[in-house]
C-alpha cells in the first residue's frame, strides 16, 4: 500500500551516543516505510549545509518532524542553521516562496523536566506550546500547518526498560497514524500535546479516510 503521506524526520542530536531517550525513538520509527529519517549532525559534521538537497527532501515530503531534544529551551544548534540557511526567501516564505505550503509540521521533542515544571507554578514558568512558539511562528510562515508536538517529559527519570520503550512505540504509533492519515484531525486544536492522549488522535482504522 502506498503511503497517503510521506514523512521527512529531521533529526538532530549532537551526542547521539549518551542519548537514553532519542536514540530508542529513532530506533522504533527506522524501519517505517514511507518515513525518511534525515540525521543532521551525522549529514553534517561541519555543518556545511547542502541547501538544495535539503529544500528537495522538503517538497518531496509531506509532513515535516523536527525531532531533537530541548536544548536550552529550543534546538541544538544545527537545526537552527538548518532553518537558517534552507528556509530562504523565495523558497519557503515571501512573494513567491510557496514551496512548503499546505504542509504539515510537528516538534518530537525530549525535557529533561517534567510536565509540571513545564506550567505557571513550574520551575520553567513558560509552557511548551509558549516555548515552541518560534517553531511554531516559522511554520506559520511558511505556509505550514503547525501540529501539537510530541513530548517525552522527565527524561532522567525515566526508566531505560519499560517506560522509554513505551515512549518509543507512542512514537512509532503515531508516525504510522500520520502517515496514514489515520489522525483525527479536528481534535488536534484543543491538544497541549499530541501523545498527552493518543487514544483521542487515533482513528480507527476502519473509519480512517482511504487515501
Amino acid at each position: 500500500m502506498t503511503p497517503s503521506n510521506r514523512i521527512l524526520v529531521l533529526f538532530a542530536h549532537p551526542a547521539l551516543n549518551k542519548s537514553r531517550v532519542n536514540s530508542r525513538l529513532v530506533q522504533a520509527i527506522a524501519d517505517l516505510e514511507g518515513v525518511t529519517l534525515h540525521d543532521l549532525y551525522e549529514e553534517y559534521p561541519d555543518f556545511h549545509i547542502n541547501v538544495k538537497r535539503e529544500q528537495q527532501l522538503l517538497i518531496d515530503h509531506d509532513i515535516v518532524v523536527w525531532q531533537h531534544p530541548f536544548y536550552w529551551y529550543s534546538s541544538p544548534a544545527i537545526l537552527k542553521e538548518w532553518q537558517d540557511l534552507v528556509l530562504e526567501y523565495g523558497f519557503a516564505y515571501g512573494h513567491e516562496g510557496t514551496a512548503l505550503q499546505g504542509k504539515k509540521c510537528l516538534s518530537a521533542i525530549s525535557t529533561g523536566g517534567s510536565n509540571q515544571a513545564y506550567q505557571r507554578e513550574g520551575y520553567n514558568y513558560y509552557t511548551i506550546a509558549e516555548l515552541l512558539a518560534p517553531f511554531a511562528q516559522t511554520a506559520r510562515l511558511c505556509g505550514m500547518d503547525y501540529l501539537p508536538p510530541f513530548v517525552v517529559h522527565g527524561t532522567h527519570q525515566l526508566l531505560d526498560g519499560p517506560e522509554i520503550s513505551d515512549r518509543a512505540q507512542e512514537y512509532r504509533t503515531l508516525l504510522q497514524a500520520l502517515r496514514d492519515n489515520q489522525i483525527n484531525w479536528a481534535a488536534l486544536p484543543g491538544l497541549t500535546q499530541l501523545n498527552q492522549d493518543l487514544s483521542q488522535v487515533l482513528l480507527a482504522p476502519e473509519v480512517a479516510p482511504h487515501a
